[in-house]
Parts: C-alpha cells; sequence; structure tokens
C-alpha cells in the first residue's frame, strides 16, 4: 500500500510570506536634508524628516549622528507625533566630532519600527 504524503498546512506558508513581504508595507522616516554648523567647541546638527505620524502609536521619535565608521556622538530625542507638521526640523546642539572625520552618518527611527530607511551621509562644512 503506498503513503499519501500529509498537505503542507497553509497557515505557516501564508505566514512566512507574509514576513518575507512586510519590509514593503512599512513606511520608514526619510532625512529630507540635514546641515551642520560650528557651534562653539561642537556642532549644530539640524535634520529635515519625513515620517507617516499616525499618531502617538506610530511616529518618528529619533535620529542620531553617527561617525562613517558607527561611532553614536548624539541622539535627537522626538518627544511627540508631527501628524500635521511634515516634513519637520529639528537641530541638536553640542555634537562634538573628533578630529579628522569629515562626515557624519544620520540615521533616524520611529517608535514602532525603531532604525530603518537609508541613513543620510552629511559632509562637514570646514
Amino acid at each position: 500500500m503506498m503513503e499519501t504524503p500529509m498537505p503542507r498546512p497553509l497557515i505557516p506558508a501564508l505566514a512566512l510570506g507574509l514576513l518575507c513581504t512586510a519590509p514593503l508595507w512599512a513606511s520608514p522616516s526619510v532625512i529630507e536634508t540635514a546641515e551642520a554648523q560650528r557651534s562653539g567647541a561642537g556642532w549644530r546638527i539640524s535634520v529635515t524628516l519625513s515620517h507617516p505620524d499616525t499618531g502617538w502609536d506610530h511616529y518618528a521619535d529619533g535620529w542620531e549622528v553617527l561617525t562613517p565608521d558607527g561611532v553614536s556622538l548624539g541622539t535627537r530625542v522626538l518627544a511627540h507625533p508631527h501628524v500635521e507638521e511634515q516634513p519637520f526640523t529639528r537641530s541638536l546642539g553640542g555634537v562634538r566630532v573628533p578630529e579628522g572625520v569629515t562626515e557624519l552618518v544620520i540615521r533616524a527611527r520611529c517608535n514602532l519600527d525603531g532604525y530603518t530607511g537609508t541613513p543620510f551621509t552629511l559632509r562637514l562644512p570646514y
């Protein structure tokens, strides 16, 4: 007697398919532009970003300044949603940039998805 193979369950296959396509549905924070100005012994970094904030349940909640090799130089926390203000600009002062660093990497995050989107490279105006 020949055995008939058991059919594969549909639910796990469907779940796997949904997990593989989930990033296509997400709308990451987008850094539209950024600029740096010397300020005392440090730098003032201004970042304009956009994100499809829906309210307290899903909003851009910050951005981080890093050296090209990934050392964090500072984080700007965004304390509330900006549903009606898109894109918006916020600044972070007192950023100490190590000697020899000529550009910075900025990455944005949201409270639901974390750090997503394309990091922005900012060349310092020396």
